[in-house]
């Protein structure tokens, strides 16, 4: 009886802890994400999304060969937005401005082949 206490009261204060979950910050002051092997970082200004590919030491990496799409929910509007390589970042364009609190879903493939997907909060 004791044991199931115990395992219980262990399982009940580990469960805050894991809910939260804290997005690192980027070099540019998005929040950052760790997607297929790479540190990705969100940028939100006016109806543009930046996705910044940054290696684990912070620094740009070249995005050519990156290819990948953007989920963006807002409410009960969604919309699937194509990302575009430019330089060291992948881009997509809204429609019209990216409000706050809209939630940004990201897949992204590398141009090794990999992929993977990660959750934003504008």
């Amino acid at each position: 009886m004791k044991i199931i206490l115990l395992v219980l009261s262990a399982l009940l204060l580990a469960a805050p802890a894991m809910a939260q979950h804290a997005h690192q910050k980027g070099p540019n002051g998005g929040p950052m994400e760790d997607v297929a092997g790479v540190h990705v970082e969100m940028i939100a200004a006016g109806k543009v999304l930046t996705f910044n590919i940054l290696d684990e030491a912070n620094k740009p990496l070249p995005a050519s060969g990156f290819s990948g799409a953007v989920l963006l929910t807002s409410g009960s509007d969604r919309e699937t937005l194509p990302l575009v390589t430019s330089g060291t970042a992948l881009k997509a364009e809204a429609k019209g401005d990216i409000v706050k609190g809209a939630s940004v879903s990201v897949t992204l493939k590398t141009a090794d082949g990999k992929s993977g997907q990660a959750r934003f909060k504008n």
